[in-house]
């Protein structure tokens, strides 16, 4: 496959996993998203890791604000990305509370650089990866922006990703920028990649 077709694919299955996830009612969607929390806060790698790189996620993503309210409890430094511009480069900051979060690119929360510090070390942690879709062996098709994507290249703790068993493919398209998820967590199981 072409990475021309590759991208082309990419777009047909990102907008097919974004209805899909729109068409979840309010009820099941938090369902499944409290069982997500639960699964990942189960993990080993979650009770042991120091730092929690973590996204705050918008209405079609599950919902990560439970992960980060436990994170914060169980006295873990929570790291969250703000884009630095639309150059597809982004940066983590600790934050302490959802009081250092504003409104940043896309309508997102990002941290306010003025309250919050920026995180200089990548070479440990657990960082949960936004996806809107996923396959078995871990590879992701996220919101086509590419900021995981560049992220990815320098962080080296352990990766995860979050989502929906109906948004789980055997087997996704993929080019050399992509690279895989250490574990994978839906509501009906966990899969070490």
């Amino acid at each position: 496959m072409s990475l021309r077709s590759i991208r082309e694919r990419k777009v047909e299955l990102r907008n097919s996993y974004r209805k899909i996830r729109e068409e979840f009612s309010e009820k099941d969607k938090k369902s499944l998203d409290d069982q997500l929390a639960l699964k990942f806060l189960s993990l080993e790698e979650y009770k042991s890791c120091k730092t929690l790189f973590v996204f705050v996620s918008s209405p079609i993503e599950i919902d990560t604000a439970k992960i980060i309210r436990t994170a914060f409890s169980d006295k873990k430094q929570v790291a969250v990305p703000k884009c630095r511009d639309n150059s597809g480069l982004m940066d983590f900051y600790y934050i302490n509370s959802t009081d250092c979060l504003k409104k940043g690119a896309f309508s997102i929360l990002e941290p306010d650089p003025e309250k919050c510090e920026i995180v200089s070390n990548l070479s440990d942690g657990l960082c949960i990866v936004p996806g809107l879709c996923y396959d078995l062996q871990g590879y992701r098709i996220g919101f086509g922006k590419g900021y995981y994507d560049r992220f990815l290249e320098k962080f080296k703790g352990t990766t995860v990703g979050i989502c929906y068993s109906r948004c789980v493919r055997n087997e996704l398209p993929k080019d050399c920028f992509d690279k895989s998820v250490d574990i994978l967590i839906t509501e009906k199981y966990i899969n070490y990649t």
